[in-house]
């Protein structure tokens, strides 16, 4: 995904922080899609995953997502924090991220792969 960057017209407010959080949440869901399906796969994994056991795996697939989630933040939102960024780009990548995320939490889906 290529996003044109380019310094904001006086006056308006640079979009660069809301899209970062906005794609920064796409990333953290779609991790936790890819932990589900991943524990499903791997035994090894799904038990690295236990962080609490009454909780199993979910436990382990939340907190590696929400990791993600705040680590990808952090990073977009401090390299786009002043800039104008693509938004069309960006919500189409946020869209797909969320997409697959949602398809990889899907018994249909995760269980195929078991």
């Amino acid at each position: 995904m290529t996003l044109r960057e380019h310094e904001p017209q006086s006056g308006a407010l640079p979009n660069g922080a809301a899209a970062a959080a906005i794609l920064a949440a796409a990333i953290g869901c779609f991790i936790i899609g890819l932990m589900t399906l991943g524990a499903e796969m791997s035994e090894g994994l799904a038990n690295a995953l236990k962080w609490y056991p009454p909780a199993g795996p979910l436990s382990g697939k939340t907190g590696v997502g929400v990791i993600t989630w705040l680590i990808a933040w952090a990073v977009l939102h401090n390299l786009w924090k002043d800039r104008d960024v693509d938004f069309r780009a960006v919500r189409i990548g946020a869209a797909i991220l969320l997409l697959l995320g949602f398809l990889l939490t899907f018994p249909l889906i995760f269980q195929a792969f078991a």
